[in-house]
Order: structure tokens, then sequence, then C-alpha cells
């Protein structure tokens, strides 16, 4: 492998290869012979070729960032965890196609800026934007906090290379908005967490940017004032609704209490909050609009206080309380997380039984549910009781998911809305998955992956 990335790109030290080995929130640690760091798509084919002949087994990984484990190797350090962020170049950015050629190990954030400097909008937003790459993001199917105007990280992908298990380079990067010959194969491996192949560039799809943007941070009564005024927003907040983000009173307290800078945009607490956001191709008008929109919807308290963003400054303030809501609560002690999806109907009822179900489990545990509301993701957390032992709450973690997942099941919703399964869900996959649809994904890791060495043990139950 030295001799195809050279020694530098190796890594063994075990200091050295730490940061590769750890999930941020400490729920995986793996071990690994080496870190292997290719800076081409040459590269990257020639490592699985060499993998493939000698039965190595190969972790894909890009910023760390997942949240499920998929990124994590855990075979008793048998396998090499292939990093690409390396390979971080935009290839090309055609303004006329609107699309934008980049390399896997591209971060998020990079790509936002290389589209913003063309005069161009690339419109996946996550909180780990500044780390998580588009390999990554691809890999995963990863969602955010636009879904609602512009689809998850598949909708954003018109193209793809990847090298397969064997060590072939399959170059799909077509700029095609229409193309029907045959199969859409590209969509085999976005959200296949790196078990099918190897995605080394991407081509992605680029918006106009908004001649204007309204940012409100909102309080509302209840979930159920939260679904009504979304359904009005779509139609009558006068330019396209981007976000809808709904929080807690308590995820708000733990951003104010922990998060350096934080402010309360109201005067007064609320149960309850919305960010809103509005995008317009006319620079003149949306302000107004946005505020005539509010004007009724306070009136008919559906919001009962609110905030208009009128500095970016102040939007920033907005959005840090949404974006620090995971990473705050690591200070309250113990988490126990769910990222699911149920109708848009069914949020608020899902959220109030879910809360009454891990309740009776846990009496003061802290049911912290927040996410895109706009699409029907609820990451519904769960905080130890104040004073309680960490590690003992941790340890009812299948205990509560098994709870939670009912409930989701019985609303014909989704235990995986946008993270993936990884290593944390493989095993509930049986229990939520069609027998047959659950068949063919074994048949085709069989086909594209006979000898087993990508990413063994993520996504498929063992």
């Amino acid at each position: 492998m030295a001799a195809i990335v050279g020694a530098k790109n190796i890594v063994t030290d075990a200091d050295a290869m730490v940061p590769y080995l750890k999930e941020w929130r400490d729920l995986f640690r793996g071990k690994a012979q080496a870190i292997v760091r290719p800076g081409s798509t040459q590269e990257v084919a020639e490592l699985v070729k060499l993998a493939a002949r000698t039965g190595t087994r190969l972790v894909p990984q890009g910023g760390n960032t997942g949240l499920v484990g998929g990124q994590i190797p855990i075979a008793e350090g048998r396998e090499i965890v292939l990093s690409l962020q390396r390979m971080d170049r935009v290839r090309s950015l055609d303004t006329d196609s609107d699309t934008m050629t980049v390399e896997a190990g591209l971060t998020l954030q990079k790509a936002q800026e290389a589209a913003e400097a063309a005069g161009r909008l690339f419109p996946l937003s996550l909180a780990s934007e500044g780390s998580c790459t588009i390999g990554g993001n691809l890999s995963t199917n990863a969602g955010g906090t636009a879904v609602l105007a512009y689809g998850n990280a598949r909708e954003l992908c018109m193209g793809l290379e990847v090298v397969l298990a064997d060590g072939r380079i399959w170059n799909g990067l077509r700029q095609l908005r229409k193309d029907n010959t045959g199969y859409d194969l590209k969509n085999l491996f976005i959200g296949a967490e790196g078990t099918l192949g190897i995605i080394t560039a991407a081509v992605l799809k680029l918006f106009p940017q908004p001649a204007a943007r309204a940012t409100a941070f909102l309080a509302v009564p209840d979930p159920e004032a939260a679904l009504a005024l979304l359904n009005a927003a779509k139609a009558g907040a006068g330019g396209t609704l981007t976000t809808f983000e709904l929080m807690s009173r308590l995820g708000v307290e733990f951003v104010l209490r922990h998060a350096a800078g934080a402010r309360d945009p109201l005067s007064e607490p609320s149960p309850w909050y919305v960010l809103m956001e509005v995008s317009a191709q006319s620079a003149s008008g949306l302000d107004e609009a946005v505020e005539a929109f509010l004007g009724e919807a306070l009136e008919n308290g559906l919001v009962t206080d609110a905030a208009l963003a009128g500095s970016l400054a102040q939007r920033a303030d907005f959005w840090k309380l949404r974006e620090m809501l995971s990473e705050v609560q690591t200070y309250e002690g113990g988490s126990i997380k769910h990222d699911v999806s149920v109708p848009l109907h069914a949020v608020p009822a899902f959220i109030a039984r879910a809360s009454e179900a891990v309740s009776a489990m846990v009496p003061g545990c802290r049911p912290l549910p927040f996410g895109h509301m706009g699409d029907g993701n609820i990451h519904f957390n769960v905080s130890q009781p104040v004073g309680a032992d960490k590690a003992g709450f941790i340890a009812r973690w299948e205990e509560m998911n098994t709870a939670v997942h009912a409930i989701v099941s019985e609303m014909h919703g989704s235990i995986s809305a946008e993270h993936g399964i990884g290593r944390l869900k493989r095993d509930l996959l049986p229990g939520v998955k069609d027998p047959v649809e659950l068949a063919l994904m074994k048949t085709l890791k069989a086909t594209l992956d006979p000898q087993g060495i990508l990413n063994p043990g993520a996504v498929l139950p063992m």
C-alpha cells in the first residue's frame, strides 16, 4: 500500500490513528492495521485491487462525523481505514448546466463556498458541514436543514465516480438532467455507506443564489400549532419555504447554558419554537410578505411571539440555537439518540407518545425532540435525569430504542431518517424491512462485493 500512496500517507502510529478510530460521541471506538490516505481515484482503485487479492478488508472514511458507526472499523484490528480526505479538489464547475464536479474528500463547507464564489447555491446544509465530506454525505444520503425545498443528498447528485470491490472504476460523472438509458446505478451507491463501492467523485446540482432571504425565530404553543403553521407557510409566506425546524424549550435552554455567545431572541420563554426561513429570487418584498404572514399567524394563535432577523449577525444568532443542539447535550450527561421520521401529520402524536413512553421507562429523564419538521424527520434524543449515573442510563439505550422505534413503526415511519444504518442500527433491519427487500439487499452485497471486503459489518445484519 505504501508503494501505491507513498509511505507518508500510511499511518500506523497508535496515537496518530486515534482521530480516525473514535466516533465523536465516543459511542464507537475501533482498531485498525493502518490508516491509508490515497490522493487520487487511480490510487483508490489500486488499493482496492490489492485488498481484493489479499482479502484485506477496507473501511472507507470521509470526515468521521457519522453518527451510527459506519465509518469506524470494529473487526479486532484486522481492517484498513481508507481515508479520502486528501481527495478534496473541485474538478470543474459549469454555470451553464448548474453543476459542479467534486472529489469525495471535499468538505461540504468548501463545496458550498465554491458554489457561492460562482454565484450559485449548493443547498445541502448540516451542522457538521465544516468537517463532513461530500463522499460521506452521499454514502449516507444526508439530509439536513434544506430538505424541505431541495431534497436529500440523493436529489442533489447527478452522477458518480465509484471504485468497485474488484478495483474497477465506474465513471458515471454525467451532467445530464435527463438520462433514461438503463438502470440508474448511482442510486445503488448513494446511501450504501461504502458497502457496495467507494465513491470517489460526484456531479452535484447547483441552484441560483436567492436574491432575498427572511429568517424568523418563532414561539409556538405546541407541535400541533407548528404543523398548522408549516402548512400555512408552504403557500402563504411570500417565497420558497426552505427551512422549518422545531425545537423545544429544553433544547434552547441547553444551548443558552453551554454555548458561548448564545442569546434568547425572545423576551419570554415558550414551550416550543420554530426556526423558519423563506427565500425568494426577487430582491424586494420578501420581508414585508413574511411580516404579513406572521402577523396573521399571531392573530390566530399559531405563533405567540416572533423575531425576524434584521441582519446577518442576527440570522447567525438564530441558527446557532439550532446548530448547537446536538453538541450541547454532551454537557448534560448521557443522551440516548433516535433519528426517525414519520408522516408529517403524525409528528405531534409521535412526540407526545414517545415522550410519555421514555418518561415511564426512566422517570426524570429529559426528552429533547428537535429537527426537521418540514420533512417529518425528528431527532428524538433523551438526556439522562439530572444527577443520574451516566453509564447506567446509557446502558438502557437498546431498551429505549426498542420502545421509541415501536411507535415509529406503528406510524409507518423510518428508524433511520438521515444518519444511515452503520453498525448502530444494522441488527434492527430484520424487524423493519420487508423480508424480500432485505433478501435483495443481501443479494446485491454478495454480487457487488463477493469477498465482503468493503466496510464489513456495516448496514447488513451479521
